[in-house]
């Protein structure tokens, strides 16, 4: 079991792969419930197993690998997931998918945002954008708000965060918008990797490029995460960055309400 929900670990691999692929099994690191976190309302959080990036800050890496998750088929998730209508109801709440990175895997994301959708649940999908381009129209007219996570506003601190590249979540960015679909843009305030004033400043001015973004999360980085890194023999880069100041987040978080966006 998975805090309740039950696990498919009797599956052979070669049906679990078919599983994978039908979008009928997928690989589930945890879940949660939360309110006012990952969205609006109390909310039903699934982290999914693997990520293509290598955040130097991210505090789950024990979602990096798909096998840090553990077989779920969407049908049990759903149960669980149709447990909780009530409280979505009351509290304006819903389901958020995220990771790891949820759109590592599509096929499952889309079984269990459509049926949620079908019930009238609201969906969000939690995404650094990177794999955008496996989230088609049909996946994302079921999605109602994307996190979309704006780890820095050029290329090469992108790529000294992640390892990857700043485009692809940009253009998922532009297409969420283009759709129609409301985000919320999350940027980590990290001292001395991501808090240059050209950096924020890149950031900011997407944002507000985009027509649907009605909030911006300026987090601050922690250390949380760091005790995971030396479990997993990851090499840890950030043991000696500090965690940014109150005033730091705040001049942080004028640049963007400078500009017009609701931040917290």
């Amino acid at each position: 079991m998975l805090g309740g929900i039950p696990t498919a670990e009797h599956l052979s691999r070669a049906e679990l792969l078919v599983g994978q692929r039908t979008g009928e099994v997928g690989l589930v690191h945890s879940w949660e419930l939360v309110t006012a976190v990952d969205g609006p309302g109390t909310r039903m959080t699934t982290f999914l197993a693997g990520c293509p990036l290598r955040c130097l800050y991210c505090h789950n890496p024990d979602t990096f690998s798909a096998r840090g998750g553990v077989p779920v088929l969407a049908e049990d998730l759903l149960a669980q997931i149709r447990r909780y209508r009530g409280i979505f109801a009351a509290t304006g709440g819903g389901i958020t998918l995220s990771g790891g990175e949820a759109l590592a895997q599509p096929a499952f994301v889309r079984t269990v945002v459509r049926a949620a959708r079908e019930w009238g649940v609201h969906v969000t999908l939690d995404t650094s954008g990177f794999l955008g381009r496996n989230c088609d129209d049909d996946l994302l007219a079921d999605v109602d708000l994307v996190l979309l996570d704006v780890k820095a506003g050029d290329e090469p601190t992108y790529h000294r965060i992640t390892g990857g590249r700043l485009a692809p979540t940009l253009d998922f960015g532009r297409r969420v918008a283009a759709a129609g679909v409301e985000l919320w843009i999350r940027f980590v305030l990290v001292p001395g990797l991501t808090d240059a004033p050209e950096t924020v400043a890149a950031v900011a001015d997407y944002a507000a490029s985009l027509s649907t973004v009605t909030r911006v999360e300026v987090l601050g980085f922690h250390q949380l995460g760091r005790d995971k890194w030396a479990e997993l023999g990851l090499d840890y880069q950030l043991t000696d960055t500090p965690t940014p100041t109150a005033a730091e987040l705040a001049a942080v978080r004028a640049v963007f309400t400078d500009r017009g966006l609701t931040t917290y």
